[in-house]
């Protein structure tokens, strides 16, 4: 017995656990998937086909002893920043990286779940921009409409989710980069609290602003995911209280006071909501009021946030770049970044850094009067493929901050935030969402909430097209 591309990761790990169905042919499923579809949506910069299928039968075997872990012999996939044992991590980078030696934190974690990697999805260059391109691996499209981008930087992990490849992938959220690709492709993203599934061996990536989150379809799979990787290394330097974010799926979440923010926060250039996802996110906002909550228009105290959001993303580049092993090979606008980084790394970092409990005190107040924050994920829909590829550093900056100006500053705090599907812009194929914003550690609050809608809504019920092999080049 196989399952059809709609079981999730809650119905694989039951079935499973009731000996329903193998390990081994759930993920030779996921790998002739993969490969039928790598031509057309292109989500995987590593297969690990042989190590997969040796790993699922020796689920299999410890399946058939009676043994069970949340995970066992789940296939799923991790973005290609987080380090898999024997596997290399490029990191959206062109060049022959040598094999790692030790799985990350993270995907430890994973497998002590259970849990079988099949693979490590494409991300683009060092994780800094809104789409999945490069001349590293071509492009990765979206299975809504392959003429566009999945978005980025978690597209391989969105696309191979919404594809069906595999039922839930873990990604990694700097500035929306796991609630951006949930949003264009109809997708539940959870960014956690900075620390609950951990980044090491890197303990602040990114100057602390990038943390690891998870795609799934429905709420249920998306907080499984979390659980599965939740957790720390000894050295950590942040280790939020655990939680079981599962538990908080079936649970009413009350009536709640939501703040509807449509204002884009603090940026440089210019940015404004479109009309067709603005009135998809009226449409959420008047369901919540049905449901029962409050809900009014209002927006968070922002401030001058995007001045201690560039030092700290801009010196994480530079720590990568200086590490890079081919540097003649990246991208000239990374490069410039890196250049930019290396001159603020010193009193703005620190002060950028300082910042961070003030934004924390200021911001944290706005929840004395609101419990959650709906806002947009982004301003527009999945721009299409190659839009943003060949433009200059600047033209790049106008055009992430005109589509995606909304999910940053969470970043910033540290927070959590779920991106749920809101539709669909103007009646087409191209998916929009909605961030559900929290204070700290409100993961459980928004999960409630976030499953509260799913319910009435049933987004996870509507898929793409099926994927269709094809011999078209996927750049």
């Amino acid at each position: 017995m196989t399952l059809d591309r709609s079981a999730g990761l809650v119905e694989t790990a039951r079935a499973l656990s009731d000996g329903e169905v193998s390990s081994r042919a759930l993920v030779e499923q996921a790998l002739a998937r993969i490969e039928a579809t790598q031509a057309t949506v292109n989500a995987f910069r590593v297969v690990r086909a042989e190590a997969a299928l040796a790993e699922a039968e020796a689920a299999d075997r410890v399946l058939s002893a009676g043994v069970r872990r949340p995970l066992l012999g789940v296939p799923v996939a991790v973005k290609d920043d987080m380090d898999v044992a024997g596997e290399p991590t490029a990191f959206g980078c062109r060049g022959e990286f040598p094999p790692v030696s030790a799985d990350g934190e993270a995907v430890r974690r994973l497998r002590a779940a259970g849990a079988v990697i099949v693979g490590k999805t494409n991300t683009c260059e060092l994780g800094q921009w809104p789409f999945t391109e490069g001349p590293a691996f071509g492009a990765t499209r979206n299975p809504w409409n392959t003429e566009h981008t999945p978005g980025g930087s978690s597209g391989g992990s969105a696309a191979a989710v919404a594809a069906g490849l595999v039922p839930a992938a873990l990604g990694s959220d700097g500035a929306g980069s796991v609630r951006i690709p949930a949003s264009w492709t109809h997708l539940i993203g959870i960014k956690p609290q900075r620390g609950r599934i951990s980044t090491w061996p890197r303990g602040e990536a990114f100057q602390g602003i990038t943390v690891n989150g998870t795609l799934a379809r429905t709420v249920a799979d998306a907080a499984l995911l979390l659980d599965a990787a939740s957790g720390n290394h000894d050295l950590d330097p942040h280790r939020p209280a655990a939680l079981d974010v599962s538990a908080a799926v079936g649970r009413e979440p009350g009536r709640l006071r939501i703040a509807l923010s449509l204002k884009p926060p603090f940026t440089a250039l210019p940015a404004r909501l479109q009309p067709e996802v603005r009135a998809r996110i009226l449409e959420l906002a008047e369901k919540l009021t049905s449901l029962g909550h409050t809900v009014e228009e209002a927006d968070p105290p922002y401030g001058q946030i995007g001045l201690t959001f560039i030092p700290r993303a801009t010196v994480g580049i530079a720590e990568y770049v200086h590490e890079a092993p081919f540097p003649a090979l990246l991208d000239r606008r990374t490069r410039d970044a890196a250049r930019l980084g290396r001159l603020l790394d010193g009193a703005p970092l620190r002060a950028a850094r300082r910042a961070e409990a003030v934004l924390h005190r200021r911001i944290g107040g706005f929840f004395t009067s609101y419990d959650v924050i709906l806002a947009p994920t982004t301003a527009a829909p999945p721009p299409r493929i190659g839009s943003m590829l060949e433009l200059t550093g600047l033209a790049t900056d106008r055009a992430m901050i005109a589509a995606c100006p909304y999910a940053w500053p969470w970043n910033v705090l540290g927070w959590p935030g779920v991106n749920v599907p809101a539709g669909f812009a103007g009646g087409s194929s191209l998916p929009v969402g909605a961030q559900l914003l929290g204070p700290a550690n409100s993961e459980l609050l928004l999960v409630s909430l976030a499953a509260q809608l799913e319910a009435e809504l049933r987004w996870h019920e509507v898929w793409p097209p099926e994927p269709v092999a094809s011999d078209a080049p996927a750049a």
